[in-house]
Parts: structure tokens; C-alpha cells; sequence
């Protein structure tokens, strides 16, 4: 198996779904000649044409109403976002027609199409490019949202999304698109939508987390081992459909809970996540589970977009405040 970065794993899993399925199209902003602006199409649009890779115009609301338009016609499109601070103009298209179509239609017209938008701080960039929304998507009923943290998941997400009957929004965390390689299996396999993946075993405390936060939160916890503290790490990867035994049955283990991700605290999923924890392990806390988010404010521009986002420190720090209640 060849060594790849996250951003490859996605390639390889957009080349791997066109060469096997001629429904799946891909379409989006700079997708095609140019190879996408992180290069996560580079050499699909020479390999499979302009009819298969499609480059669009600025225009989100219109890539995900035609991408909507080609899954009632049996295709399988995957759009990009090219960030997903860009993806408010489509968002009518998502929730109104997207998410409903399968309930409109009476199930006659799922709308087998992913959306995938690059999302999250921590790359320096611009306003309107390091936003982290996706409560927004994981609060609409229709939605699957999905975020893969390794090489390996995001090719395996991805083809599991590609072939799932429902609408998928794909995220993938910028931040961590390069900063570091694992084996990739060949060919198609998928990674189940709705399973989450334990990262590390521990006794004292569960982080909870996803994205570029799960090597931040796998830092915490090796800091955390440095003082004999027995952090476990559960990367949630699927956001909806969420993996509830996995949280729940880790929580009652440990009788501790961090929440660790980059969007604003208030209304974020780590608010969902410590409702269900409370009301389905209650009685097997230990102490009141800690949120370590962003901040509720835009995300800031270059010199404080550090502070901004969760850092092993602020995260060793909850769980200090866990231990000790």
C-alpha cells in the first residue's frame, strides 16, 4: 500500500469512484484544468473529460441545485465547495430541496450526491476561510455529515458517501490536508458512515473530538500520560448519523467527558454531544463534561487565529477540571 497524505486519500478516492461508476461526476470551482485550489482533482479532468470533471462558475447556489438536478436524474455528483465559509449561498439548495427531497418525493427520488467543502482554521487564511459550521448541517434532518481525520478515512468516507442513497456533506479539515502520511489501500472499500473510531484506549477521561482536532487532542492525551492521567481518544468521524454506543459506552468508562472541536462553543455539536451524554450516562459520571471549543466570534484573522483554536493546553487544562471535581 502506498503512503499518502489526507488531501490524496481524497483524490484517490474521487480517481478510484469515476474510474469504477460512470454516474459519479465531479464538478466545482477550478476542478477541472486547474486540478482544484488544493489540488485534490489535479489530473481528473485530463483522465475522465469535461464531461465527467466539470469546472463551474463562482456560483455555489448553482453547483449544488445542478448537482441536485443530475442525482434526481441518476447520477452521482460530487460537488466542491472550494471553502466551506463559501457554502452560505448554497445553503437554501441544501436544506430546502437536498435534505427534503427524499420526503417530498415520498422516497421515489433520493438525492445520491456528496458535497464536499475544506472547512476549519489554522492555515492562515483569509476571512470567509476558516469557518467551522457544521451544526448547521448536522441540525438539518436529511443530512449525513461526515469528517474524516486520516488518509486512510478520508478515501474510505468518501466512497461510502459516494454510494450512499442520501445527500452527504463531506468536510474536510484543511489544516491537516498534508501534515502527515499513512498507508492507503488500494482499489474501492469503504469506511461505515456512522461508526466512530477509537484512537486511543485510557480509564480516566474521554476525548471526544474530530477533524484536524483529533492529533491535537492525541497530543493532550500523551501530555495528559506524562502526569498518569489515562486519557482515551474517540474520534467521531461521522457527525450524523452519530456512532451514540461508541460515546456513551466510552463515557461510562471512564466517568469523564472532554468535548474537543474548532466552531463557536454556543449551539456547536459538542453541546449535543454533552446533552446525550447527561441524559444517557448520567449516572456514570464522575464529574460535568467540559467543552474545549473555538470562541464565539468569527474566526480571527493571522496573529490571534492560534488562540483562538483548541490547543493541547486549554484541552489538558479541562481535564485537570474533570479529575479534580
Amino acid at each position: 500500500m502506498a503512503e499518502k497524505t489526507l488531501v490524496q486519500g481524497i483524490h484517490d478516492g474521487l480517481r478510484t469512484a469515476l474510474g469504477q461508476y460512470e454516474e459519479v461526476v465531479v464538478l466545482g470551482e477550478d476542478v477541472g484544468k486547474n486540478g482544484g485550489v488544493f489540488r485534490a482533482t489535479e489530473g481528473l479532468w485530463e483522465e475522465f473529460g469535461d464531461e465527467r470533471v466539470i469546472d463551474t462558475p463562482l456560483a455555489e447556489a448553482g453547483i449544488v441545485g445542478a448537482a441536485i438536478g443530475m442525482a434526481v436524474n441518476g447520477l452521482r455528483p460530487v460537488a466542491e465547495i472550494q471553502f466551506m465559509g463559501f457554502i452560505y449561498p448554497a445553503f437554501e439548495q441544501i436544506v430546502t430541496h437536498a435534505a427534503r427531497l427524499r420526503t417530498r418525493t415520498q422516497g421515489q427520488y433520493p438525492a445520491s450526491l456528496v458535497i464536499r467543502a475544506p472547512y476549519g482554521g489554522g492555515i492562515r487564511a483569509p476571512e470567509l476561510h476558516s469557518d467551522s459550521t457544521e451544526s448547521l448541517f448536522v441540525h438539518t434532518p436529511g443530512l449525513k455529515v461526515v469528517v474524516p481525520s486520516t488518509p486512510a478515512d478520508a478515501k474510505g468516507l468518501l466512497l461510502a458517501s459516494i454510494r450512499d442513497p442520501d445527500p452527504v456533506i463531506y468536510l474536510e479539515p484543511m489544516k491537516i490536508y498534508r501534515s502527515f502520511r499513512e498507508e492507503v489501500p488500494e482499489g474501492w472499500y469503504e469506511v461505515p458512515i456512522g461508526k466512530a473510531r477509537k484512537v486511543r484506549e485510557g480509564d480516566d477521561v474521554t476525548l471526544i473530538t474530530w477533524g484536524a482536532m483529533v492529533p491535537v487532542a492525541q497530543r493532550a492525551a500523551r501530555s495528559c500520560a506524562e502526569r498518569g492521567i489515562s486519557c482515551e481518544v474517540l474520534d467521531l468521524r461521522s457527525l450524523y448519523p452519530l456512532d451514540e454506543e461508541a460515546v456513551i459506552a466510552s463515557v461510562k468508562k471512564t466517568g469523564r467527558a472532554v468535548i474537543i472541536h474548532e466552531a463557536p462553543k454556543t449551539a456547536g455539536m459538542g453541546a449535543e454531544l454533552a446533552a446525550r451524554i447527561h441524559e444517557l450516562a448520567f449516572l456514570w459520571m464522575e464529574a460535568p463534561v467540559e467543552r474545549v471549543t473555538g470562541y464565539d466570534v468569527p474566526v480571527p484573522m493571522f496573529a490571534l487565529e492560534d488562540e483562538f483554536l483548541p490547543s493541547p493546553g486549554r484541552i489538558e487544562a479541562a481535564v485537570r477540571k474533570v479529575i479534580h471535581f
